[in-house]
């Protein structure tokens, strides 16, 4: 006699096969996105095994800074400023969580097959990462993501086996059914995919507490450099003007914009500076031997090439350190090089004119503001290069300098659209008021400030309501290499405002009105708000 029973599946595949019938969606994304947690943190301690390791994360991140578009790199920087890196990683993470999640799907009520291939292609990426990363040697870098693959493929093999449908005999004992699962056979899965997640977190701990040996925050406080020997003067009160920002930017406010998502840590008992390339003999300076050199103190205004009209991407400090030409010139120029190299730990490039070595105060700086180099802004060492932008001199982290020529090398912005020398543009700024700020009507002492870096500033004009150009009063110069602050005393009346500024400089220069975008070599343009003042 027929039976009209379904027969019992012979394979724990056929078994699998069936499963969208009893996992939920929901379970089934918690799962995926628990086996990711959890084959992060792995990977996360695997990498904190070696100072060069790096998470999958971090890896795929650097190369994510150096591939992507000149100018989605400017979006970024306009959209979130010195947060662009921590808008990048958030950004990462929410897309692995649902590619995390969808693979979760995939392999317990799907095909488990094309689940693995999915933690493949993840892996793939991560391996290819770290085949073309900038600098550190392959296996260490490859070996975190091989591992959190790894441990994911398996949770999810687990994951789908505990949730597999039950089986029983019918009455007959001749056919089986399936039994769904249980409330509580529920409860126990979801408890499972928690503890898998908790337990990833312990594990992405534990390797931030693996890579705290590389830490060198306290090496970096119990330092004490040696006494300048060329000391400047205190800032005098007549360079600040009233309505601009702080002639001096302190080291927490200054801005940060470079390509390194997680901050270098170089120890100063085997960090080593390298001079090399096309010169007649090298040089290598460890930290103590560098500052024996005889250090000098600097005020020196930075910009970076991203500012836009008015942006905040700039800031002035006393920097400490030694005369980059009197390097460059113990190391001999070798005819044809025309190029200064800096290069960073982590393989970034800046490239400038050797020529750029004019008399001014260009530095291998190793202080800010008193205190040595934050580590955000290049601990032990950096070039400070006044009068150029910041991509094309001032590298963090240095490690080697290299003479060499533009026709042989070409440093890491140049492939990207950017400009290969870079002058800062004669610009200013207004500070306030800011842009739709409302104000009371009568005194209001507008204020900003105005650079144009080797050369000095000799005059600031302001329109307002496209009237005419007025001259604003000018603090006094502290020096040419830094900004130049302004105010001007105003009457606010009550409406609606517009208020324009435009700089000369001492070449009798006019700065223009022409709009430019930062690529490829900085932006231009006037600066203008629109300010609010009540009604009386």
């Amino acid at each position: 006699m027929s039976s009209s029973s379904t027969s019992a599946p012979t394979s724990v595949s056929d078994r699998w096969a069936i499963n969208e019938n009893v996992v939920s969606r929901r379970a089934a994304i918690g799962a995926g996105i628990s086996a990711a947690v959890c084959g992060l943190g792995v990977a996360e301690m695997v990498a904190g095994l070696s100072q060069e390791g790096r998470s999958p994360l971090l890896l795929v991140g650097d190369r994510a800074i150096d591939l992507v578009p000149p100018f989605v790199k400017d979006i970024a920087i306009e959209l979130f400023g010195t947060n662009d890196k921590i808008a990048l990683l958030v950004g990462m993470a929410v897309v692995l969580a649902a590619f995390a999640a969808a693979v979760g799907v995939i392999a317990l009520r799907r095909s488990f097959r094309l689940a693995v291939a999915g933690v493949g292609l993840f892996a793939v990426v991560g391996i290819a990462a770290a085949a073309t990363a900038r600098t550190g040697s392959f296996a260490p870098l490859a070996l975190p993501t091989v591992g959190g693959a790894t441990v994911i493929v398996f949770l999810l093999a687990w994951f789908r086996q505990v949730s597999a449908p039950r089986f029983h005999d019918d009455r007959s004992g001749a056919n089986t059914s399936i039994a769904a699962l249980t409330p509580n056979d529920r409860r126990r899965f979801m408890a499972q995919v928690g503890g898998v997640a908790a337990a990833g977190v312990a594990a992405g701990v534990t390797g931030r507490r693996l890579e705290a040996r590389f830490d060198v925050t306290s090496e970096r406080a119990d330092l004490v450099l040696p006494t300048a020997t060329e000391i400047l003067d205190a800032i005098p009160a007549s360079v600040q003007a009233e309505g601009a920002a702080p002639f001096i930017t302190s080291n927490a406010e200054f801005y940060r914009i470079d390509t390194a998502l997680t901050v270098p840590q170089l120890s100063t008992e085997t960090w080593k500076l390298r001079v090399h390339g096309d010169v007649e003999q090298e040089i290598e300076l460890d930290l103590e031997t560098l500052a024996a050199r005889g250090l000098i103190e600097r005020d020196i205004t930075l910009t970076c090439v991203s500012n836009t009209i008015g942006g905040e991407l700039m800031g002035t400090a006393r920097w400490t350190g030694i005369r980059l030409d009197d390097l460059i010139a113990e190391a001999g120029p070798l005819a044809g090089a025309d190029q200064i190299v800096g290069r960073s730990v982590d393989g970034y490039t800046c490239g400038f004119p050797l020529a750029a070595l004019d008399g001014r105060d260009a530095l291998v700086a190793i202080s800010m503001n008193g205190e040595p180099l934050p580590l955000e802004h290049g601990f032990p060492a950096r070039l400070i290069v006044p009068g150029l932008y910041g991509y094309v001199s001032a590298t963090k982290w240095l490690t080697e300098i290299e003479l060499t020529s533009f026709d042989a090398f070409d440093h890491y912005w140049v492939p990207r659209g950017y400009a290969v020398e870079a002058p800062i543009k004669l610009q200013s700024r207004i500070d306030a008021p800011r842009g739709l700020d409302r104000i009371a009507p009568g005194p209001f002492a507008i204020g900003g400030v105005a650079w144009a870096q080797t050369i000095g500033i000799d005059a600031v004009e302001l329109s307002i309501d496209e009237g005419p150009w007025m001259p604003a009063q000018l603090a006094d110069e502290l020096n040419d290499v830094t900004w130049r602050q302004w105010t001007f005393p105003w009457e606010a009346t009550p409406g609606r405002h517009s208020i324009t500024v435009r700089a000369t400089d001492r070449n009798g220069i006019v700065q223009t009105a022409d709009r430019a975008e930062p690529l490829p070599n900085g932006a231009s343009g006037h600066h203008t708000v629109v300010v609010l003042v009540d009604e009386v």
